[in-house]
């Protein structure tokens, strides 16, 4: 009677562990991935609500149009952690009977959409504050809401459209859906589809932020030379003295260049973490190197920056701080 009862109900398949150390026989699942991906949703998920949360309750934080795009940013970042769950499911043992073909193909489309939307996001904010300092009395005329609007649609409908094919199954993007066995082993990178991924989104988005941040702190140093040498040489000035205006355009100068320096923070970490888990997609797309660690390992390090990107807006922005003082102070006085 009990082979019968063993015939009917047969254990559970052990796990496909990408890491292949922490599974646990009497939980069969990988401990170690699960953990991983369980606290990376909640540190993602909680710190983005807190981002929109603050940009919606301050308006000192919706005077930069790049706020549209931190924002956009923020909602995509929560999108992505919010799709962690898929992973953990899966590993979990919760996603049995979908078919998995499908099930990864639009796993990986949603995902790599929403990592697109923030690499477009970024490269957007570099331009934006390019052209506030390049061009200060313009700006307002060039830069309108109506049209920052319309660059938040276009980043999504462009984001959309660069990885349709991959869900046309043209070939595989790299997104964390590689924790299920089909994802990892049935679904096969392709260096055609690589190629035109880093020529229609890594090459430009990485080209725009390099060209422009490099050319706003060349200016911002030439700013901050002219000026210092204006003040050395008015310095001993008679009562009454002319320079007057210089303060105001020293004035107008140093908070964008600091505004700046929050955003390249932001950017700088991102192609940090980003850029280990794109050498090892092109690497893998050219069959040059596979190893599911290394997978699992760059993939997960480039989803945290979901995490990261809140964490160092709220650190350095002091506009930031305040505003989220003032949401606390709020929520203590409501409860």
């Amino acid at each position: 009677m009990n082979s019968s009862l063993e015939a009917v109900t047969p254990p559970l398949p052990a796990p496909f562990c990408l890491l292949q150390v922490g599974y646990s026989q009497i939980v069969p699942t990988c401990l170690l991935e699960v953990t991983v991906i369980l606290l990376l949703t909640v540190l993602i998920v909680s710190g983005n609500l807190l981002v929109i949360l603050v940009l919606h309750c301050t308006p000192l934080l919706g005077q930069h149009s790049s706020s549209a795009f931190i924002r956009t940013m923020a909602y995509a970042d929560l999108l992505v952690g919010a799709s962690c769950l898929f992973p953990s499911l899966s590993l979990l043992h919760r996603l049995q009977g979908l078919d998995p073909g499908l099930t990864c193909q639009l796993f990986g489309y949603v995902v790599s959409v929403l990592k697109s939307v923030s690499m477009v996001s970024l490269a957007c904010v570099s331009v934006d504050r390019y052209i506030a300092i390049t061009r200060p009395l313009t700006y307002a005329s060039l830069v309108t809401p109506c049209r920052v609007r319309c660059c938040v649609l276009l980043t999504w409908l462009y984001s959309a459209l660069v990885f349709l094919p991959s869900f046309l199954g043209w070939g595989k993007p790299g997104y964390h859906g590689d924790v299920v066995e089909w994802c990892a082993v049935e679904w096969r990178t392709r260096p055609a589809f690589t190629a035109f991924i880093v020529a229609l989104l890594y090459a430009p988005a990485s080209f725009a932020v390099c060209f422009t941040y490099a050319n706003i702190f060349k200016i911002c140093r030439q700013h901050t030379r002219e000026i210092s040498e204006r003040q050395a040489r008015y310095r001993p000035r008679p009562p009454g003295g002319a320079a007057e205006p210089r303060l105001h355009y020293h004035q107008h100068t140093y908070p964008d260049k600091r505004y700046a320096t929050v955003l390249f923070r932001i950017t700088s970490v991102f192609y940090i973490l980003w850029l280990p888990y794109i050498l090892y997609f092109l690497l893998e797309s050219g069959g040059l190197y596979q190893h599911p660690a290394v997978s699992f390992l760059t993939t997960w390090l480039a989803i945290s920056n979901s995490f990261w990107n809140c964490l160092i807006y709220s650190l350095s922005n002091s506009a930031f701080r305040k505003g989220l003082k003032r949401l606390c102070s709020f929520c203590l006085v409501s409860a």
